[in-house]
């Protein structure tokens, strides 16, 4: 059973401890270090990921104390319990008040000798991850509503350094808060070790990513902007960021239980409760975040509720950090067609809240991951109610986090804002829109510059047309398994059975662009990095190479014992060095995946490490001016057909991994991720 706990004075309910359980199979821990790094890092991971929605009730439940409570109560343990995780805060807030505040489960385990300690909706704290954009997202719209900053002006006029550009379209605020800047993905340095100092400045400045996209025209989630966003608060305000948003925005809204702060304050950090990756593993440590005003925030269920009010527009003018035409401007979508072309017709990001609308009612809000924590705050503005979800472990599989979370935020929509009747026509165009989107897709948030390019071809989407016209997406960018998408409006395509929406853009003959969740996107692969070509030519590469170094002792043994002639001298040089040029290749494909794989596991990898493993990869391209002089040279001789085939091999195994490493970056000259 589960810890129960509410807000309303009620003792802890007295529950058994979590049992222990088998420890989770290293390879979904892996996935999901790959999920929250590609997805989510302290980023949100992508919204709006509802299932298929149950058909809709004839009337909603009665939006109460009393119905709520039942409902979780309902809902969550057996989950947690299902799951392995190890416990759940939920706030609920309707009509200006707190309408009710749950806890389950634990926020210390028991692990040794400490006492199992449940959670409490008000006192136990959380790292909400980047549901912290949210309040970055006010600060900033506070010093626009004090006339400090404009929302259009180039960044760079508020900083102390130059934003990294590649086009001549200056970076906004408003791009910050929309995630359209334009930059690359970056993951170094995202979460460091317990007792780092975070430094904004620093962490801004070093390495920043390359621009990729023009400003404003490509939603690519990005904590980069975000904490970019943040540090202009900084040097305007003249503030520490941290203290610039404890003033300005925690204390007007009373949130006294809540910090951007790391370490946290001394009256705070008793309070927090401890992250797991399961209910049976050990605690985590306390997670620094790199980029504070993109997920640094620890706060509770309750004072989450708070800013949830806030935002409604319901606490007392003098506790309101903004403004109710401030608000409203937030809550409203922040670009148009004019920039993002047809990918505006589907949801588009606000001045820091993703569109997330549901069952016909129009819902903003925002997801947040840590190493540990998964949370998710939906308010509905036109209703006056708001949800927060918020947990201190992942689960056993990849998806538990967010399949609970989704559970409760999709499940309160269903329940208290049913659906009612929709259009459900379908458009003439869909054949040949469907024919037009075939192909290959990566995301866009994704790296670029670096080795952490080859990423993109282990998560690319194929869009597939069928024959009505419909279209199947494997795998579904916000479900995980393949989809299929009927097309409702003119390049807005609707989940058969569901309510997730993709938009497209068109370039000349074909879609270039799938826009779904507000702030991703999905590009057009170009042929040369499309999985279905590159995966084959990188195996059957890495396979012949790895053959041929392990035949080479086994030929030697072979030799010795049957007291076989060796080759003779002429040849020699170029035969040595295409084994150097093997080996250099071999060896670069296996530190890139030890290093790939730390750096999923948020682990840093020293550049010292990375340039030598590049520099093996080097070693390979050298290597194939040599072979190909073995190859010429046993023609020439007639030196037999084992020899022309095995030599053959090995030039175009060499020749495969050389096309591979340019392709995807191994061989880029910056190895900054």
């Amino acid at each position: 059973m589960t810890a129960v706990n509410e807000t309303h004075g009620a003792a802890p309910v007295s529950r058994p401890r979590p049992r222990r359980g088998a420890r989770a199979p290293l390879m979904a821990l892996a996935t999901a270090g790959v999920v929250v790094a590609l997805a989510g890092g302290c980023g949100a991971l992508p919204s709006g990921t509802a299932p298929a929605p149950p058909t809709p009730s004839p009337a909603s439940a009665d939006l109460s104390e009393e119905d709520v409570n039942t409902w979780l109560d309902g809902l969550v343990p057996a989950a947690l319990e299902r799951s392995g995780i190890a416990g759940a805060a939920v706030s609920v807030v309707h009509d200006g008040e707190l309408l009710t505040a749950r806890g389950y489960g634990y926020s210390d385990t028991g692990a040794g000798e400490a006492e199992a300690r449940p959670v409490d909706p008000e006192e136990t704290l959380f790292r909400v991850g980047s549901v912290s954009k949210l309040l970055t997202a006010t600060a900033v719209m506070r010093l626009v509503e004090e006339g400090e900053v404009e929302l259009d002006t180039d960044v760079n006029e508020y900083l102390d350094f130059t934003v990294p550009g590649s086009f001549d379209e200056d970076v906004t605020l408003r791009h910050l808060l929309t995630h359209t800047p334009g930059f690359e993905e970056r993951v170094e340095g995202l979460f460091q070790p317990e007792g780092t100092e975070a430094n904004l400045r620093e962490h801004l400045v070093t390495n920043p990513p390359e621009q990729v996209y023009e400003p404003g025209t490509v939603p690519a989630y990005s904590n980069y902007g975000n904490a970019l966003a943040g540090y202009v608060v900084e040097r305007v305000s003249g503030t520490p960021f941290e203290d610039y948003v404890e003033k300005n925005v925690l204390e007007p809204a009373g949130m006294d239980s809540s910090s951007f702060a790391q370490p946290l304050p001394e009256a705070l950090e008793g309070r927090l409760a401890n992250g797991y990756t399961t209910d049976a593993e050990p605690a985590g440590p306390f997670e620094v975040v790199g980029v504070a005003p993109a997920g640094a925030l620890t706060s509770s269920a309750t004072d989450m509720a708070r800013f949830m009010l806030a935002h409604l527009g319901e606490l007392d003018p003098e506790q309101s950090p903004l403004a109710p035409e401030t608000l409203a401007l937030m809550h409203e979508p922040a670009l148009d067609g004019e920039t993002l072309g047809t990918l505006a017709e589907g949801p588009r990001m606000t001045l820091g809240f993703f569109e997330e609308d549901r069952n016909g009612r129009r819902i903003v809000g925002h997801g947040g991951d840590t190493q540990y924590f998964h949370s998710h705050l939906q308010i509905y503005p036109d209703e006056g109610t708001g949800v927060f979800v918020t947990l201190n472990s992942g689960g056993h599989e990849a998806v538990d986090s967010l399949q609970l979370r989704d559970a409760v935020l999709s499940g309160f929509a269903d329940r208290y804002f049913p659906a009612s009747e929709g259009d459900t026509s379908v458009e003439p165009t869909a054949r040949e829109h469907a024919a037009l989107a075939e192909g290959s897709y990566e995301s866009s948030r994704s790296m670029h510059s670096n080795f952490l390019s080859v990423l993109g071809v282990a998560g690319q989407t194929r869009v597939s047309a069928r024959e009505d016209g419909t279209i199947l997406v494997d795998p579904g960018p916000e479900s995980g398994h393949p989809t299929v998408y009927e097309e409702i409006e003119p390049w807005v395509w609707r989940e058969v059975g569901g309510q997730r929406l993709l938009t497209m853009r068109v370039v000349g003959d074909r879609v270039e662009a799938i826009g779904f969740a507000s702030a991703f996107t999905l590009l057009r692969v170009e042929p040369a990095r499309v999985a279905s070509l590159a995966l084959p030519v990188l195996v059957a590469s890495a396979v012949v190479l790895a053959v041929a170094v392990l035949s080479w002792p086994v030929r030697a043994v072979v030799r010795r014992r049957l007291s076989l002639p060796a080759r003779d001298r002429e040849g020699r040089v170029a035969r040595v060095l295409t084994r150097v040029g093997v080996a250099g290749a071999v060896a670069a494909l296996a530190g890139w995946g030890m290093a790939i794989t730390m750096v999923m596991g948020f682990q840093d990898v020293p550049e010292a490490v990375l340039r030598t493993v590049q520099g093996a990869q080097w070693v390979g391209v050298l290597g194939l001016a040599p072979a190909a002089v073995v190859l010429f040279d046993d023609v020439r001789r007639r030196a037999g057909r084992t020899r022309y085939v095995g030599g053959a091999l090995v030039l175009l195994a060499l020749a495969g991994v050389v096309w591979f490493a340019a392709v995807f970056g191994l061989l880029s000259p910056s190895v900054s991720y």
